[in-house]
């Protein structure tokens, strides 16, 4: 949505060349871009509850109107700045390269720097003073720029983080806001009940009781006299405890994100006595280690995101079945069910069922608050009261009384019914699962296709028709950058698992290609601009060897970076080509690169690589490029 939105700006910004005061215009667009983040924050955090009842989950409607509020702003300015720019150096290969090269600096000093050492004001404050350091540069702007550079330190100094987020949940205790490589992480206290919020999702809340106890017993009723227990994930939510309740247990719990282990032991440090934890990716201590375990229990969020997609693939299970004896256990938890199954929960369920059964031949399927897989090629059984009784295991819900209630005839009948629902395996280069997620939440919210988006996605279309040879290049370019950066990312977290630092240097190197490829081209040809477009097309076709059969990072990298290199020799070749200069060309060039880019975003995440797979998304980006390449040396341009 911010590269769609940052097009608009551009196009905005095509006629810039004719403003008089544009270097005033430029400096009062610095000024809207140092402050407009600071303002949304503390905005979005206090309105958020004003705005929408506390509490209620946003469907899209609500979700799309935020962002479009939030968003619009900053990105309407951006956007037309750039084209500003260009018109007034007359270089749009430079304003390009100096924009990557500024990429890529943020990126870095964020990932490395800001992240681990500054709450979100803070990291926002840096920017906002570098550009009005740039704004000072102006004789006339001085004063302002001092003025309002000031009250960014004196903000940032009276702790406006601190004060916004403890408004954002009213009736609660901020007792922790920090930041990890992987998510902001707040902890709020209220009666006693700790709850973890990483990037505003409730991950975790203190004396669930039901929910830990169904998560544990559930595999753990299956094997009493289990002596090894491998737990990815959850361990802090008490589950790791709840699993000492087996006399024989030793638990090794694996969680990524060491803030959280350490928040664990800070406010809740009887949880992980007596508990090993392992500071790593689940699939990494899997693909890594040589313990073998006899029971392993998948306690994480649902499949929302394609990173936590890689928990629930096929592959992954065959990862736990070589950690596990011929007999051994593995149980997760996917979708709820209450009293209904709708159509899209039953091919989630049974998605995820035909999954699990790639490596394993027995499988219960558990209906309890959520929709538990109990998993073995052993025996299992549904006698779990029995089986807990005889171990004397102590439980305060699941208990003979709770199971008879929830896994009644009619509530198994229902789910085995589900199980027979079309679906696909869950795999690694094609996680369905994660659209069928989708699919099921979007089901619960009323979503009706009226005016409004019939004349978007007819802007749309008329856009995408009259596109010129050289802007259907540069739009296939951008499509391909966003798409395939998904696919290279996808790659990483599966080939070296979900490492902050790794997935850091792909971004970067991507950022990096860009830059280099604009500065290498710009004084290129505009002759050479098809054979760029095939170039893209070629690389992108290449894409899916290089995932399948190589699968190591530092290939990855370099394909990473070739992919940028050529991506970015596009743009300063294609302003070459483009008769007019200036604005002009900049806007046109600029908004088909975001259009396309964020259209290969959504698409790519949302549906295309779900349901096509990455080998067919490449095939698909490099028939996209390849066309246009076509189309650009049939016009000899």
């Amino acid at each position: 949505m911010t590269a769609r939105f940052t097009g608009i700006g551009a196009w905005l910004g095509r006629k810039s060349d004719k403003l008089r005061h544009r270097q005033t215009i430029l400096a009062a667009g610095l000024l809207l871009i140092a402050l407009l983040p600071l303002v949304q924050l503390v905005l979005l955090r206090l309105l958020r509850n004003v705005v929408f009842l506390p509490g209620t989950t946003l469907g899209v409607g609500e979700t799309f109107a935020g962002s479009f509020v939030l968003l619009l702003p900053f990105c309407l300015v951006t956007g037309f700045l750039l084209t500003l720019v260009c018109g007034l150096t007359g270089d749009i290969g430079g304003v390009y390269v100096a924009d990557g090269i500024g990429s890529v600096a943020g990126g870095v000093v964020f990932s490395f720097i800001l992240i681990r050492y500054l709450d979100h004001f803070g990291i926002l404050c840096v920017p906002a003073l570098l550009t009005l350091a740039v704004v000072g540069c102006y004789r006339q702007w001085r004063v302002v720029a001092a003025v309002l550079c000031l009250g960014v330190a004196g903000a940032w100094w009276w702790n406006v983080d601190a004060w916004s987020t403890a408004r954002q949940y009213p009736g609660a205790r901020v007792v922790l806001r920090e930041n990890s490589p992987y998510g902001r992480l707040v902890i709020t206290e209220a009666a006693g009940q700790f709850n973890f919020i990483e990037n505003g999702l409730p991950i975790i809340a203190t004396h669930n009781v039901e929910q830990v106890e169904e998560t544990v017993h559930y595999a753990m009723a299956q094997r009493p006299a289990a002596q090894r227990v491998l737990l990815i994930g959850g361990g802090v939510t008490g589950t790791a405890l709840e699993i000492l309740k087996y006399p024989a247990a030793e638990v090794t719990y694996v969680e990524l994100d060491p803030l959280i282990i350490a928040a664990g032991k800070r406010f809740m440090p009887a949880t992980l006595e007596h508990v090993r934890v392992i500071n790593t990716d689940g699939r990494l201590f899997l693909k890594t280690t040589d313990e073998k375990f006899d029971v392993v229990i998948v306690d994480l969020p649902a499949p929302v995101t394609s990173q936590l997609n890689r928990f629930y693939t096929a592959e992954f299970f065959a990862a736990i079945k070589r950690v596990l004896p011929a007999d051994g256990v593995v149980a997760f938890a996917a979708g709820r069910y209450e009293n209904y199954i709708s159509r899209q929960l039953a091919r989630l369920l049974a998605s995820a069922y035909r999954t699990v059964r790639e490596s394993f031949s027995n499988v219960l399927v558990i209906p309890g608050e959520r929709v538990f897989f109990v998993a073995s090629a052993g025996d299992l059984t549904l006698e779990i009261a029995t089986q807990l009784e005889q171990a004397k295991i102590p439980t305060q819900f699941v208990q003979r009384h709770y199971l008879t209630a929830m896994l009644t005839p009619d509530r198994l009948a229902d789910v085995q019914r589900a199980l027979a629902a079309p679906a696909e395996v869950n795999r690694d280069f094609s996680p369905v699962l994660y659209f069928y997620h989708l699919q099921n939440w979007l089901s619960q919210f009323p979503i009706r296709f009226g005016l409004l988006e019939a004349a978007v996605l007819t802007a749309l279309g008329i856009y995408l028709w009259r596109l010129r040879p050289v802007t259907l290049a540069i739009f296939a370019g951008g499509f391909a950058a966003s798409t395939l950066e998904i696919v290279l990312l996808l790659g990483v977290q599966i080939v070296c698992g979900a490492l902050y630092r790794q997935l850091g240097v792909i971004v970067a190197v991507f950022m990096a290609g860009l830059a280099v490829g604009a500065w290498l081209a710009r004084q290129w040809p505009a002759r050479q601009l098809a054979g760029l477009a095939f170039g893209v097309a070629a690389v992108a076709a290449l894409i899916p060897a290089v995932l399948q059969f190589t699968g190591n990072l530092p290939v990855i990298v370099a394909v990473t970076f070739i992919l940028a290199t050529v991506v970015g020799m596009e743009f300063p070749v294609a302003s070459r080509a483009e008769a007019a200069g200036g604005a002009a060309t900049a806007s046109r060039l600029y908004e088909a690169d975001l259009v396309g880019a964020c259209l290969g975003a959504w698409l790519a995440s949302t549906l295309l690589i779900p349901l096509l797979g990455v080998t067919l998304v490449c095939v698909v980006t490099a028939a996209l490029n390849g066309a246009a390449g076509v189309v650009v040396w049939r016009r000899k341009i």
